[in-house]
Parts: structure tokens; sequence; C-alpha cells
């Protein structure tokens, strides 16, 4: 029932928001009747259920290609949906400013009233004059656009400028990769040899059918540049099944590290299947942490389930994976969602590395990834437990990224003993 009343509210809230783009793109600034106006309305019906087809493709089990064809202009258009409604919103204060003042300067002006026939001074000859015969009609030319709609075409076009510019922009920072940060993070009990010790934290990948084997291979080269002691893949890898995206994650056979590469699952593998993914990746070379931990030469790696694996009956199993080990060693946690790092201070975990948020992906969401999650994108500390988390390398919907640069993160771990 809670489940309906919010799928209602959204579909509301979405329908609502095109109505008002709507009003301000086509009624604000066509005629009535107009080839314009009946274009943009066909439009205004067509954009919002070309989002939703493509939104709902892949879990209605339509052809992957099908998923393909509506992917890129539907997801594009919620991305420009969103700049629209934020240039539109913005372009409210000019049309505010612009009514302000146009009714200031119509007060200030003084009356004109023109005599009427009756008020007219007449004299005798005037009275007796025979009546002009009025001069044949000119035709009149096109009448100007009245200022109001002036106003409303300058902020529409402002609007729409300003939001194909943005979500360009973002869709070629997602297209060019993700880049390389680096983070070091000092650990108490790691011994010396580790010093130095690189993880090439990977998140969010998102393998759709948006982003596919060329957006892998630009991960796994990012990843293999860097040289690191081990590679993490801390969930969201994948949006679709292995039939459809397996041959999208195949270059991650390629991933060169010391101690190899691990995988927790995130939230999406759950939409996705994730039993069919562990396996897949397991084939790949990469090994999965399903509520596991491994033992490394200066440090134990342990890995737990996304929380949205509790609907299986396999989430998160902190006393399995952390359970019987040695608390002189330190541990790194690998947990998809950052807001389990309370879970991980409880049990003395020393650092948590996650990802999950995008670091918001498209601002102003950013607002609400900081909103819902203890920590959005960096390093932070949690008690005894530092938190690291990575804006992903990919992106979730609209391949835009936009204040939110797709990252590959390189954590160095530091002993205080070097």
């Amino acid at each position: 029932m809670l489940f309906a009343l919010i799928v209602v509210l959204v579909l509301g809230l979405f329908l609502a928001v095109h109505r008002y783009l709507w009003c301000r793109l086509i009624r604000d600034t066509t005629t009535p009747g107009g080839l314009p106006r009946r274009a943009g309305t066909v439009a205004a019906f067509a954009l919002p259920l070309l989002a939703l087809s493509a939104l709902l493709a892949g879990r209605l089990g339509a052809p992957f290609v099908l998923q393909q064809v509506l992917a890129w202009p539907g997801y594009l258009w919620l991305a420009l949906m969103l700049y629209l409604l934020v240039g539109l919103l913005a372009g409210e204060v000019v049309r505010a400013v612009w009514l302000r003042v146009r009714r200031g300067r119509e007060a200030a002006a003084p009356d004109e009233v023109a005599p009427s026939a009756d008020e007219a001074p007449a004299s005798t000859a005037d009275a007796t004059a025979p009546a002009l015969v009025p001069a044949p009609a000119r035709p009149s030319l096109p009448a100007a656009p009245s200022r109001r709609r002036f106003v409303a075409r300058s902020v529409a076009a402002g609007a729409s400028l300003a939001a194909v510019a943005t979500v360009g922009y973002g869709t070629a920072t997602t297209l060019r990769g993700p880049r390389v940060k680096r983070v070091t993070v000092p650990l108490a009990k790691l011994p010396r040899a580790a010093h130095r010790f690189r993880i090439a934290l990977v998140s969010d990948v998102h393998l759709s059918p948006v982003l596919g084997r060329a957006h892998t291979r630009r991960i796994v080269e990012t990843v293999n540049r860097t040289g690191p002691d081990l590679v993490a893949i801390v969930g969201d890898l994948v949006d679709g099944s292995v039939p459809d995206l397996g041959p999208a994650a195949e270059p991650l056979r390629a991933l060169e590290s010391r101690y190899g590469s691990y995988f927790v699952t995130g939230n999406h593998e759950y939409y996705s299947g994730a039993a069919q993914w562990i396996d897949f990746v397991r084939e790949l070379g990469v090994h999965p942490l399903e509520n596991a931990r491994t033992e490394l030469p200066a440090f134990d790696l342990a890995g737990v389930n996304d929380l949205a694996g509790e609907s299986e009956h396999a989430g998160p199993d902190y006393a399995r994976a952390l359970g019987g080990r040695d608390a002189s060693r330190a541990v790194v946690l690998l947990a998809h969602q950052p807001v389990t790092v309370h879970d991980s201070a409880r049990h003395g975990v020393d650092l948590q590395l996650s990802g999950h948020t995008h670091g918001g992906q498209m601002w102003p969401v950013t607002y609400l990834a900081a909103a819902t999650n203890p920590t959005v994108a960096g390093l932070a500390r949690y008690g005894g437990t530092q938190l690291y988390v990575t804006r992903g390398a990919g992106a979730w919907g609209p391949p835009v990224r936009v204040g939110a640069p797709p990252d590959v993160t390189v954590v160095e771990l530091a002993s205080l003993r070097a």
C-alpha cells in the first residue's frame, strides 16, 4: 500500500513538472493553433512516455535492442527535464522583476485622457461641412509579439540553451571515463610492511543499455594505469541481466593487481539477479566476498552484502564476515552503502570503503544525496572507524555527471609505524 502511494505521488509530480514545462516553453511562447504550439504539445506528451518507457523496459522484459533504442533519448530527456526546470524556476525571478518594473512605470506615468467627441470644440464651419469620406483601409502589418510574450520567449530560450549546454557537458564528462583520485588513510594496526599498500576502489559502474563494453574498458585501463596492489569493486556493477550485459562486463578479466580483485554486491545487483552476477564475476577472475573475509599478509579484507539483499534473506551479516578474526590485525571492509558505517563501527572495523551515492551525480541532486547518506564523498571518521566514499565510475539513468565527476580512487594505506 505504501509503495503504491509513493508510486502515485512520484508519477503525479513527474506529470506536474511536464505540465509546467509545457506552460512555460509552449503555451506562453506560441500562438494558439499554430504549428509550433501543436508540435510542442505533441512533444509534451511523447517525451514523458519515452522516459517512462526507458525506465521500465528492462523490468518489463523488453528485448535488449529495444532497451538500447529507448535508453539514450529517454534518459537524456530526464536530465534535460531537470535542468529545464531549474532554468525556468530561475526565470520566474526574472519574470517577477520585469512585472514589478512594468507596474511601477505604469503607476508613475501621468494619466492622459483623450477628449471625447462630445467634449471637443466645434465651429460653425465644422458643423456645416460635409462629412469626409474615410480613406480606404490600408492592409495592417503583423502585430509584434507583446512584451509579456517577449519576456516568456527570452526566459524559455535562455533556460533551454543552459539546459542543453549543461547536459552536453555532463554527458561528455561521463563518456570520458573516470579520473583518478588519490587518498591516504592511516591505520593504527597496519604493520610497517604494508605501508603505502594501494587499493583501487571502483564503484557504481552501472553497465546498462547506455553504458556498455567500451565503458568497462575505459575503467579497466584507468585502474591498471595506477598499478594497484588490490582492486575493490564495491557494488552496483550492473543494471540488467547476465545474458544482456555479460559481454559488457568481460573486460574485467583484464584487471591487474598484486593481490587480485574483489567484489561485493550493491542494491542494483539485487534488482538485476545477484546470484547470476556473483557467479559471473567469479568466472571473470573477480572474487566475490559474500559476508566473508580473506586474510591478506598485512591485514584482513572483508565484505558484506548490500542492504537490498535482505529482501532475499541475503543481507549484510557482520558476525559471519568478521567473527573469529584476530582483533590485533587491521580490517578493511567493503560495503556498498555508506549508511552501514555505524554497524561497522560497532564491529571494530578500521576502514570501510563504499560507493552508492555517486556524489549526487547531478547538481542539485547532491543536496538529496547529502540528506540521505552520512558521507556523500570523501573521507570521514565515525568513532573508531574511517569511511571513504567514492563518487563511482559510471552513472545511473541519464549518462550525465554535473558537479560530481566520476572517479576511481586509489586508497593508499599508511602505517603509523613507518
